[in-house]
């Protein structure tokens, strides 16, 4: 039985429904291509009819990637069916997930239908669904709580109607492994036509069990496991996609199947995510944490430097850490800036694209004498996450002195024009902020910020996560600069032009 798992990857549409994680049309594609990169079988890319916005960024993923199934959910309804088959329609092989609730609480108390009714609305969107593709996954939401008898009746009618992938998603993460997976094997055995199938779970990790609920369906016999890029999701998560892979790939003895995922794409893929979304990865997570392969204890040191494997089951190199992260200096030129960022799997799109890059890189290295490949992926970050600048920050000065009130004065280049404010606030980056709204006037609410530093040392770069609220509108911005207050600074004008540009807002949860 050593055959593959199918990695479905939903960060795009589930990841994105964590309060504040809504991402761009831009912002989804370079995601998406770094989950081609990895490898992934499928890429869900959204929710087509949540908006005109999330049916753009369907389809642009669906016109971008060639080697990954792309996909769009829909509820069981015609419209949202029909809006993803047109989203998906330019991609070299597409999927359309449709789902409808099926557990006795959803049934009554939020679709008020009979069971009679839902097993015939199923059975009508696989219908609607086949006019465009052949490959049809259907869920039953909240299939942890439902009555495994119903599962059995309404999977063989949508198996009958053309269903290819059946998903069983614990939708508020309330099952536990062995429970979980006698519910996989069971479904297995009774709904005929199940072999000619792909079995799927989504878990959701509200009890902190999702991983552990997938991998003990995949030992049932699931072959697609539905996940996200650091576990990202709404409430408390997704089950994650590092630990699914190299759970299954380090473990082959117990699971005896594995996926086609290039896991050196891991952390590249962790870090884009947690950049784009404002998420940051907790030290001590495993496989894209910090300090998922640093050894403190000093039996646990001197046991790895005598033979790596008596406290290390992988290798660090394997899943995307660079062993080698001095790449770049200010003697650099730009043809090897442009193969690191390569190297990197940084899109460059247009030579002036290249050289404004390679100007701010020089300016960077101008201020830190050693440049790694977290500040070259912080410094793109930083490039693409905005298409157009309304507000760009001219110069700053800030003044802050024990027992006085910190000031900050900004000059803007504000559309053609150029603006300059001061203020004060309880701190030097409070000041700043006040300072920029002075001009901006945005009445934006200020719902987060975050700072991580992005390399180690006195001179590293700090990565600030902005994230602003207008008009039930949520927006990141990100910023990075030596110096935590312009970043600061940066990151603040950043989700300003988001919210000027007035891009419409990508979370299926409108």
């Amino acid at each position: 039985m050593n055959d593959q798992l199918i990695i479905f990857d939903t960060t795009l549409r589930d990841g994105e429904q964590s309060p504040g994680a809504s991402m761009t049309r831009d912002e989804k594609l370079r995601i998406a291509r770094q989950l081609e990169r990895m490898k992934v079988n499928v890429i869900e890319a959204g929710f087509a009819a949540a908006s005109n916005g999330d049916f753009e960024a369907v389809k642009a993923v669906a016109e971008a990637i060639r080697e990954s199934t792309v996909c769009s959910l829909a509820r069981a309804n015609e419209n949202d069916i029909r809006r993803a088959g047109e989203a998906i329609r330019p991609a070299a092989s597409g999927r359309i997930h449709t789902f409808i609730a099926t557990s006795p609480i959803h049934m009554e108390k939020k679709l008020r239908m009979t069971p009679d009714q839902v097993v015939e609305q199923a059975v009508r969107a696989i219908g609607w669904a086949k006019e465009y593709t052949n490959d049809i996954e259907f869920s039953a939401e909240d299939a942890g709580r439902s009555e495994i008898d119903f599962l059995c009746r309404i999977f063989e009618a949508v198996i009958k109607a053309g269903a290819t992938t059946i998903n069983v998603p614990d939708t508020v993460g309330y099952n536990v492994p062995e429970q979980f997976a006698e519910t996989i094997r069971s479904l297995i055995e009774r709904v005929p036509g199940s072999d000619k199938v792909v079995w799927s779970v989504h878990c959701h990790n509200d009890l902190g069990l999702a991983v552990a609920n997938s991998l003990a369906a995949v030992r049932a016999g699931a072959r697609q496991v539905e996940c996200t890029v650091n576990g990202l999701g709404e409430r408390a998560g997704n089950a994650s996609l590092e630990e699914i892979v190299m759970a299954v790939r380090t473990r082959k003895d117990i699971f005896q199947c594995d996926t086609r995922v290039d896991t050196t794409q891991i952390v590249p893929a962790s870090k884009l995510v947690s950049g784009i979304t404002g998420f940051p990865v907790q030290p001590n997570k495993a496989i894209v944490g910090a300090n998922a392969f640093a050894h403190e204890s000093g039996i646990h040191q001197d046991g790895v430097l005598k033979h790596r494997e008596t406290y290390e089951i992988m290798r660090a190199e394997d899943v995307g850490w660079s062993t080698n992260k001095l790449v770049m200096g200010k003697h650099s030129g730009r043809n090897a800036f442009r193969s690191r960022l390569q190297e990197l799997g940084v899109d460059i799109t247009s030579e002036e694209q290249l050289n404004h890059a390679f100007a701010r890189f020089k300016e960077l290295a101008d201020k830190k004498h050693e440049i790694f490949d977290e500040d070259l992926q912080a410094l793109m970050s930083d490039e693409s996450s905005e298409p157009k600048e309304h507000f760009r920050l001219l110069s700053s000065s800030f003044h802050s002195e024990t027992g006085e009130t910190p000031c900050a004065r900004v000059t803007l280049a504000v559309g053609g024009t150029e603006a300059k404010a001061e203020s004060c606030g309880s701190g030097p980056v409070d000041a700043a902020f006040k300072a920029i709204e002075v001009v901006a006037r945005s009445g934006t609410e200020l719902l987060l910020y975050s700072v991580n530093a992005i390399t180690t040392g006195t001179d590293a770069q700090g990565e600030v996560t902005v994230r602003l609220s207008k008009d039930g509108r949520v927006v990141n911005g990100q910023g990075a600069d030596t110096d935590i207050i312009v970043a600061s600074a940066k990151a603040y004008l950043n989700a300003l032009n988001k919210i000027q540009a007035g891009a419409e807002k990508m979370n299926p949860q409108v």
